[in-house]
């Protein structure tokens, strides 16, 4: 059966009790900031005025987003592929939700606020020692943030060695987006793919 109310939830799962419903801040305090700073890896999940979901992976050295005060931060949108579907939701609806991570870390960091795409100058500075400077930041401004548990992480054991897989278990990233879009072009070997990648990191 589908359910529909959030009374039809409640009934089910009860309220959230103890520190989980109590966790949430609206700013950041001195662990959330702390978490934000040896993060590598967030995903950034967006939608359309439609409802339409995205979510993107966004990726670099820990720290790679800027704290710029307790409720704000600055998320530098590195060299990609130009579909810039995560950027045009934002500007459509200036709403962001992200989860960052940490590897070897089982707990995560949920962040959701309001979000712009800036291209200000004094932002972008921030980020010019990149290889490759960003051309605009997402600015987020902070509504929700919260540790959210391990369980997840420890039923998936995400980051155990026993978990990963050879590459070579699944097809290349060529071989998988010619079968998706028709292509008959050749076939890029990973290793080609990775160091074509080198030059956008």
């Amino acid at each position: 059966m589908n359910i529909d109310t959030t009374e039809g939830l409640r009934e089910l799962y009860g309220a959230p009790s103890g520190r989980a419903s109590k966790k949430e801040l609206s700013s950041l305090d001195k662990h959330a900031a702390n978490f934000i700073r040896k993060s590598p890896f967030l995903v950034l999940s967006t939608c359309d005025l439609n409802g339409k979901m995205d979510a993107s992976p966004r990726g670099g050295a820990p720290g790679f987003v800027h704290i710029l005060n307790e409720n704000q931060i600055l998320i530098p949108d590195s060299k990609g592929n130009n579909r810039v579907d995560s950027l045009s939701n934002i500007v459509a609806t200036g709403r962001v939700g992200m989860l960052f991570l940490i590897p070897g870390m089982d707990e995560t960091l949920r962040l959701n606020g309001s979000a712009v795409v800036s291209s200000n100058p004094e932002f972008l500075t921030l980020f010019s020692e990149e290889k490759n400077p960003p051309k605009t930041c997402i600015v987020v401004s902070i509504e929700e943030v919260f540790l959210h548990c391990a369980k997840a992480f420890m039923r998936s054991k995400l980051w155990s060695e026993e978990s990963k897989i050879e590459r070579s278990e699944m097809p290349t990233m060529g071989q998988m987006l010619n079968e998706q879009i028709g292509s008959f072009e050749k076939v890029e070997s990973q290793e080609d793919m990775v160091q074509r990648y080198q030059d956008d990191l």
